[in-house]
């Protein structure tokens, strides 16, 4: 599960989980994003910050873990090369990338689109009353096995957003039970959102 967890919140959580179970995954791995390519000009937490925030979340699930892949990597983090870079860990595994529906319908305009499809399937995470007829519109720009490989999933908590709790913390509004405990302590012990007060 790739993304950039600023912060990570209770729909990522339900979502890996729905996840696992509806597609019978081993394990979820956790992929903070070192430099979000396509968050340009907005303000990101440092990359430490979101991975020990994303730490803090999964440490309960034995079924979670978490990977530095894109934080230790310079440059840009770009999902064709993660996915690759799994891919030759273990050829013989099936891998799945777990994203946002919303990110799935600009797939075409990721770095190197079509290794992406070769490396995994996709599962498209959507919240109830999201069309899924947005995916369907790819048609246009993906052959039949590509679409093939994108797997759409209804998530109800994906009513939460990371730009949602970041607005909350900007008007100073409580974000409690929209993330763990143990990320809402963490934000406020490191002023990790600090910045959008000035």
């Amino acid at each position: 599960m790739g993304g950039t967890f600023n912060p990570i919140h209770y729909g990522h959580l339900v979502a890996a989980e729905a996840a696992r179970d509806a597609f019978n995954l081993d394990q979820v791995i956790f992929i903070p994003s070192g430099q979000p390519p396509h968050k340009a000009g907005l303000f990101v937490a440092d990359p430490e910050h979101r991975y020990l925030m994303t730490f803090l979340a999964i440490v309960s699930n034995q079924h979670f873990e978490i990977s530095r892949v894109e934080i230790d990597r310079a440059g840009p983090s770009y999902t064709s090369e993660t996915l690759e870079y799994f891919y030759r860990m273990d050829p013989s595994v099936l891998w799945y990338f777990i994203t946002g529906a919303d990110a799935i319908l600009d797939i075409v305009t990721w770095h190197q689109p079509d290794s992406i499809f070769r490396h995994a399937e996709f599962i498209a995470a959507s919240r109830p009353g999201y069309s899924l007829s947005k995916i369907e519109a790819l048609k246009s720009h993906l052959g039949a096995d590509q679409l093939a490989r994108i797997h759409p999933l209804e998530v109800p908590a994906l009513a939460i957003s990371s730009s949602q709790i970041r607005e909350r913390l900007q008007q100073r509004l409580s974000i409690k039970y929209l993330v763990p405990e143990a990320v809402e302590h963490y934000i406020a012990k490191n002023r990790v959102y600090e910045a959008l007060k000035a």
